[in-house]
């Protein structure tokens, strides 16, 4: 049998489901991993590893999570049923400059843990955005600032400073986009297996 060409075993790994991925939380440390088995979620994290059955998972929480040196950044809480956590981002320390993106990765990776999850019958709750509370203290957050700075435009037009409402406009605009964006994305929501929240996953290649 002839062996199979470079493109058709690109194709393959293509199709392969992920069931491996790793990332490094900081620049100090080795990498937390993790892996699909038939057996559970495998995780080594430090001294620390184990395996937690898909029918242990108690919750798993999809959230946007931007950071200052990266604002494409995705993040997966699981919880297990005796309330022990782990966390997955979609990022990983490079050097102290630089954060990569780690979107194809770790998309595929989170799509099919769900799909192993479903197929051990687990009952987990799915959650996408941050917590309900936190939520709503940002949006009050949200609505203060954006009453300030209509307040300030107001008062700079009526001024004639124009400079200052050309620069409170542009801070609104910036503000709408980082925190509106945050906002927008982590909504809390329940989710199902079969619909998983596309605006807290990354969809870059």
């Amino acid at each position: 049998m002839p062996a199979p060409s470079s493109d058709q075993a690109a194709a393959s790994a293509e199709a392969a489901p992920a069931t491996h991925y790793a990332y490094k939380a900081s620049l100090i440390g080795s990498a937390h991993q993790f892996e699909l088995t038939a057996q559970g979620l495998s995780w080594h994290v430090g001294a620390k590893s184990g395996v937690w059955r898909y029918d242990e998972l108690a919750e798993i929480r999809l959230s946007y999570r931007p950071a200052s040196m990266q604002s494409r950044r995705f993040r997966c809480d699981i919880t297990r049923n005796d309330g022990q956590r782990l966390a997955i981002y979609s990022t990983s320390w490079q050097t102290v400059a630089l954060m990569t993106t780690q979107d194809r990765p770790y998309r595929d990776f989170i799509t099919q843990l769900h799909a192993r999850m479903r197929q051990a019958g687990g009952t987990a709750s799915l959650i996408g955005g941050i917590n309900s509370g936190l939520y709503a203290a940002g949006g009050v957050v949200v609505a203060a600032v954006a009453i300030s700075i209509a307040g300030l435009l107001v008062r700079a037009l009526a001024t004639g400073e124009f400079a200052g409402a050309l620069f409170l406009v542009g801070f609104a605009a910036l503000f709408a986009w980082q925190i509106g964006g945050f906002m927008r994305r982590n909504r809390p929501q329940p989710y199902t297996f079969d619909a998983l929240p596309q605006a807290l996953l990354p969809q870059g290649k």
